[in-house]
């Protein structure tokens, strides 16, 4: 009776078949008009022109993707007066990318003695993240404890062994596995380095600190191919005397800058073996050299027999970039109008093109220091009162204010002890004159610069005034040129760079 008197209650039970019903008929015309939207003919280009270009199909199928997928990290370069600057990378940059990139930013010029290091302070030490090197995997390496940094500056010995190598492999450091006819000069040890079947043995005495104790003992080691050894028995190399020390791939050689004081080691020459493997054991093995020769000797030979000739592609193509593209040629840094510009020389009566790219870049060199000059207003005794000759040199890159004897020997040693690396400085002995550092021999020295008067007039000299100069510039400029009493050429200076 109810059911009677409300019909519409008789629609209700079938109402939900009929909304399915109606919901299946719209989803079928919207496919249908779908369809009918991909059977539609396609509009035709009207530049053709611009989809066949090749450089077109090169940016959509190989720049735009790889840029995709590559996931960028933030990181933070230090320079020499602790100043930073934060990069945004991608994952794959290496290390020469960075130098690359904070070269361009800090319009500094190019000469590959541009490095990046790896500073951990909680052992002291560093080294060279060489350039091939990926600085994201070595950034995976840091704990989140420690306050590891990247450091920017100049390396004037990355690659000195390639140029000079008879300044790094001492004749008493240097036997050979095999017998060889005749004397083997130092470019054929060099050679023997490179090569995958022959290679030269380093050894000598070195101080090693036992592990888990303070005390250093000293030992005869041997360095081969496989790895570092020490003999059990004085200076034998019988294999039942020689005992595994450490070996190279899963651990990075470090450059000591605290031994004494962080690891009481007996000299300030020390060198370590750190692991680089996440999850293994992160102690390092510390040595100690007893001079700066045998140091360089044993790094520049480990590093050698750890990368082999990938470090002579580093030395020979300075710029070669990830995936063995050229950097340049991945990011442009310059513009097509300013890649068909030559070096040109001008000096003569005829204009000439420099096809060296080395005398092109000390031409640049020698061009930015006289316009640097200019900025100074350096007008000598004849120039405008508020220029003193005498302060001049302050705004120089190589001139270093107030810094001690120990401060000026770190950063010689710290930019690469090579012959001719040079810095000014205050002396501290006396006030009114200035001091010389400069290194020869992988060893530094120091020459006082004295003030001598004559009619009145103030003058630089370094030889108890048989050379005079009116001013720290001219001085330096002179020994760039001249070895005078000097034991070489002024060749490299020291400077602090600012990011």
């Amino acid at each position: 009776h109810d059911l009677a008197r409300t019909p519409g209650l008789h629609a209700r039970p079938r109402m939900p078949a009929l909304d399915a019903t109606r919901r299946g008929a719209g989803a079928a015309d919207r496919k249908k008009k779908d369809l009918d939207v991909l059977e539609m003919p396609s509009i035709p280009n009207p530049f053709p022109e611009l989809l066949c270009s090749p450089f077109t199909s090169g940016l959509s199928a190989g720049l735009f993707p790889k840029a995709n997928s590559r996931k960028k990290q933030v990181i933070k370069v230090y320079s020499e007066d602790e100043t930073s600057r934060a990069l945004e990378v991608p994952s794959d940059i290496t290390a020469r990318d960075v130098c690359q990139l904070l070269i361009l930013r800090s319009h500094y010029v190019d000469d590959h003695s541009w490095t990046l290091f790896e500073h951990l302070p909680q052992l002291g030490v560093e080294r060279i993240i060489e350039d091939h090197e990926l600085v994201i995997e070595v950034l995976s390496n840091w704990g989140m404890e420690e306050e590891n940094k990247l450091y920017f500056r100049k390396n004037y010995a990355k690659y000195e062994f390639f140029k000079n190598p008879m300044y790094f492999f001492p004749e008493h450091m240097v036997s050979f596995a095999t017998e060889s006819n005749g004397e083997i000069s130092p470019t054929q040890i060099l050679q023997m380095f490179l090569s995958s079947t022959t290679y030269p043995e380093i050894h000598g005495f070195l101080h090693a600190k036992e592990q888990g104790k303070k005390a250093w003992k000293k030992v005869y080691f041997l360095l081969r191919r496989s790895g570092l050894y020490f003999s059990t028995k004085g200076t034998s190399k019988e294999p039942r005397h020689l005992q595994f020390f450490s070996e190279f791939g899963t651990s990075d050689v470090y450059v000591s800058l605290a031994g004494k004081k962080k690891h009481g080691a007996p000299t300030i020459y020390g060198f370590c073996f750190k692991p680089n493997k996440a999850g293994g054991p992160r102690d390092p093995k510390m040595l100690c050299a007893e001079e700066e020769q045998s140091r360089t000797c044993w790094v520049t030979a480990i590093r050698l027999l750890k990368y082999g000739m990938q470090l002579y592609q580093n030395y020979m193509h300075p710029y070669q970039g990830r995936s063995g593209r050229s950097s340049q040629n991945m990011s442009p840094m310059r513009s097509i109008s300013e890649n068909s510009l030559v070096a040109m020389d001008f000096s003569g009566q005829k204009s000439r093109v420099i096809d060296n790219p080395t005398e092109a870049l000390s031409v640049a060199v020698e061009e930015g220091l006289a316009w640097r000059k200019k900025g100074c207003l350096r007008l000598g005794t004849h120039g405008s009162p508020t220029t003193s000759s005498q302060t001049i040199h302050r705004s120089q890159p190589w001139f270093h204010h107030r810094i001690s004897r120990d401060e000026a020997q770190r950063l010689i040693t710290q930019q690469g002890p090579v012959d001719g690396v040079f810095l000014v400085r205050d002396s501290q002995s006396n006030p009114k004159t200035f001091v010389l550092s400069m290194s020869h021999g992988q060893k530094i020295k120091h020459f006082q610069i004295i003030l001598v008067e004559d009619d009145g007039e103030m003058f630089h000299t370094l030889d108890d005034g048989h050379t005079r100069f009116t001013d720290l510039i001219q001085l330096v400029e002179f020994y760039q040129l001249n070895k005078g009493v000097l034991p070489c050429k002024l060749k490299h200076y020291c400077a602090r760079m600012v990011l």
